[in-house]
C-alpha cells in the first residue's frame, strides 16, 4: 500500500514549501530529503565538491529508502535529481504517490537566482540554457509521476487543494 506522498520536480519548484503545507493539510509529518542529508552528511555543495554527485545520489537514495520504510503516512520533498536513480524510482513506485510539481525552466531559474542556496548542478552563474538542458534531461522521469500539478503561476493554496483532491480519490491514508 502506498503510504507516502513524494513531491518531485526541478530545483526551486517549491517542493519544500508546498510539502510543508500539504503535510499540514493531510495531518501527517513532512520530511525534506535535502535537509535530512545535510544533517547526516554535511552541506550538499560540499558533498558534491569533495565526494561527487554519485556519492550524493547514494546518500539521497538511502535517505529516501529510510523514510519509505516508515509505516506512518508522510509527505516527502525529494531533491530535483532523485528520480534519476532507478532504484529510487522503483522504491517510490511501490510505496509512495509521486506528485510532479511542474514549473517552467524560466520560473525555476528566477527562483534559483533569488535564492541564497548554492545549486551545484547549475554552477556558480546559472544560465537559462543550463537550466533548460538539465530540466530536459530530468523531464522524462518527472513525467512518470502519478500526478502532475502546475506550480508555475498558481497560489500555493490552489496547488495544495488540487493535490489533496487527487489524493482523496486515492483514499490516501492521511489522518484528517
Amino acid at each position: 500500500m502506498k503510504r507516502h506522498v513524494a513531491l518531485t520536480g526541478f530545483m526551486a519548484a517549491g517542493k519544500s514549501t508546498l510539502g510543508r503545507k500539504l503535510a499540514r493539510a493531510l495531518g501527517c509529518p513532512f520530511f525534506d530529503t535535502d535537509d535530512l542529508i545535510v544533517r547526516a552528511h554535511g552541506a550538499i555543495a560540499t558533498i558534491f565538491s569533495t565526494e561527487g554527485e554519485a556519492a550524493f545520489r547514494v546518500y539521497e537514495q538511502e535517505t529516501i529508502a529510510e523514510r519509505l520504510r516508515q509505516s506512518a503516512a508522510s509527505v516527502i520533498a525529494l531533491g530535483g535529481g532523485a528520480l534519476t536513480v532507478a532504484q529510487t524510482r522503483a522504491l517510490l513506485r511501490e510505496r509512495a504517490y509521486t506528485i510532479f510539481i511542474r514549473v517552467s525552466p524560466e520560473r525555476a531559474l528566477a527562483r534559483v537566482r533569488a535564492s541564497r542556496l548554492r545549486r551545484p548542478m547549475l554552477g556558480e552563474r546559472p544560465t537559462l540554457a543550463t537550466v533548460k538542458r538539465l530540466y530536459e534531461e530530468r523531464l522524462p522521469h518527472y513525467a512518470r509521476a502519478d500526478y502532475v500539478v502546475d506550480g508555475d503561476r498558481r497560489k500555493d493554496t490552489a496547488v495544495i487543494a488540487d493535490v489533496v483532491g487527487w489524493l482523496d480519490t486515492r483514499r490516501f491514508p492521511g489522518n484528517r
